[in-house]
This record gives C-alpha cells, structure tokens and sequence, in this order.
C-alpha cells in the first residue's frame, strides 16, 4: 500500500500568521480533558503543567507545544490540511487559558483548593465547549476587540497563500 503524498498550503511552524482551523481545536481538547481530570481528580499540578505548556508554546512558538505537535506531526498528514484562519484570536485565547491556569495553580499553592478548582473547571469547560463546538470565548473577545484596536481579521482562502514563501497573499508581500 503506497502513502497519499500529503502537501499543506501553509507550514506549521514557519507560517505562524494563519493556522489550520482544526489545529485550535485539537488543543483545546486536549486542554480541556486533562484540566478536568485535574479538577475531578484534585491532582492540581496537571494544572500547572498546562499553565506551563501554554506559556512555553505562546513564547517559544508551535513547535514547543505538545498537542500542536501532536497535531501537525501524527494527526493532520493522516486527515490533511483543515481551512486556514488568522491564528490571532487563538493564540489570544491560550494567552487567557494560560493565564487562568497559572492563577488556578497558585490559588492550589497557597491554600485556596476552592478558587483553583473553580479556574480549573471553568478552563475545562470553555476549552471542551470550543472543542466540541467550534465556539472559543477567547477567540470571540479577540474578535470583538481586534477591530476596536485598528485590527483587522484575515479572511483566507487556499488561493490567498503564496504557494513560494507559504504566506497571506497581498501588495505588500510581493506575491
């Protein structure tokens, strides 16, 4: 049996302005399930891991996250390239999670089970209700405020990306 030669409009790694839609998704599924496990579980250093894991992968970029890598190594040469999407809102969206699960992990530290549980659980809530759903809270506030701020969302199509340099298409890239 002969492999199905795969090719991506976009890099994973390299292309860090768009990001396959269903990579997000991906994410915050895996989020969601092992904050809820920590939550039910009350083993609060799950999350802290993914208090760090946000952090490293927000700092260092896709290829320092686990799930990111998971998926665009192991899940999206099997299933192919989802649509693209501007990777602002997501990337807005970990910044809250990250956040959040920093403040659950330190409210477990200090002695204050009952906040940390309950930033835990609302983190696993959001994060399965965008896996599950396509809605991502922190995706609609960046929305809503981008604009306010002078931003404007990237509405792509395949035909939009460069094929050469894998990026936006527009006057000013050249392509």
């Amino acid at each position: 049996m002969t492999a199905i030669p795969f090719t991506r409009t976009a890099h994973p790694y390299r292309d860090t302005a768009v990001i396959d839609a269903r990579a997000p998704r991906f994410n915050q599924a895996v989020v969601g399930t092992v904050a809820l496990v920590a939550v039910l579980t009350g083993w609060w250093p799950l999350l802290a891991l993914l208090a760090a894991q946000l952090g490293i992968g927000l700092s260092l970029g896709r290829r320092y996250c686990l799930p990111c890598v998971v998926y665009f190594e192991l899940v999206q040469p099997r299933i192919g390239e989802g649509p693209l999407e501007d990777s602002r809102p997501p990337r807005f969206a970990n910044t809250i999670g990250f956040t959040v699960l920093s403040a659950a992990s330190v409210s477990y530290l200090f002695g204050v089970p009952l906040l940390g549980a309950a930033l835990g659980a609302s983190v696993a809530g959001l994060a399965l209700l965008a896996a599950s759903t396509g809605f991502c809270l922190g995706c609609w506030i960046y929305k809503v405020i981008a604009p306010l701020r002078g931003e404007h969302l990237l509405h792509l199509k395949p035909e939009q990306i460069c094929v050469d340099c894998s990026v936006p298409r527009s006057e000013d890239s050249g392509c």
